[in-house]
């Protein structure tokens, strides 16, 4: 519809939208995040949804203890390699559509303990991430500003055409292998499905 006309309808109390859009507009203001943390970046998760801040305000209500009840993961810490299986398992088991959130620098990259050798270097080796959030940790105000980036995102997600969003694609993936723990390292040690290494260029 031609915005000029769109404006006009609106002045006289008339709105147009689409499916598309109605659709969005309730699942960005009805996110409902998984009730688990993994080490201190999930005290400002929790201060998050405490009074001075209010997450609720933004649309994520409830934190669910169930993953059959979520569909926001917030990776919120250190992800240890004997964690890891358990936080794909619980990604695993949430509904479509669910989305992503690393909360500091151990979620994303391994932070102040990446070259330990019980330490994940991101989880997005092995689950796709919406939205990363740096630091060490990420204020409370940092997590808000993440959650409002992911509405923005969803609400701009396709569900029909070439660019349409994963979960309304019948041949995405909605489960990813779980890692198992090997003789000496996770097996496989990255999902190549979703994480591609860096091609470093070397001079030569």
């Amino acid at each position: 519809m031609d915005e000029g006309l769109r404006s006009e309808l609106s002045k006289q109390g008339i709105f147009t939208t689409t499916l598309e859009g109605i659709y969005n507009w309730g699942r960005r203001n009805s996110v409902w995040p998984l009730q688990f943390g993994l080490a201190c970046c999930a005290i400002e998760m929790i201060a998050s949804t405490m009074a001075r801040y209010d997450l609720a305000r933004f649309g994520a209500e409830v934190f669910r203890p169930s993953p059959r009840q979520a569909d926001l993961m917030i990776v919120a810490g250190t992800v240890t390699k004997k964690m890891a299986p358990q936080v794909v398992r619980l990604y695993n088991q949430m509904p479509e559509p669910k989305y992503v959130i690393a909360m500091g620098a151990c979620a994303i990259s391994g932070g102040p303990f990446k070259q330990g050798y019980n330490v994940l270097k991101g989880i997005d080796r092995y689950i796709p991430v919406d939205v990363h959030i740096p630091g060490c940790p990420p204020r409370p105000e940092a997590l808000i500003h993440a959650f409002m980036t992911l509405q923005k995102k969803i609400g701009a997600q396709r569900l029909s055409g070439s660019e349409r969003a994963r979960h309304a694609d019948p041949e995405a993936p909605s489960e990813f292998p779980v890692p198992q723990y090997g003789p000496h390292d996770l097996e496989p040690s990255k999902n190549m499905d979703v994480w591609q290494p860096p091609k470093l260029a070397r001079a030569g």
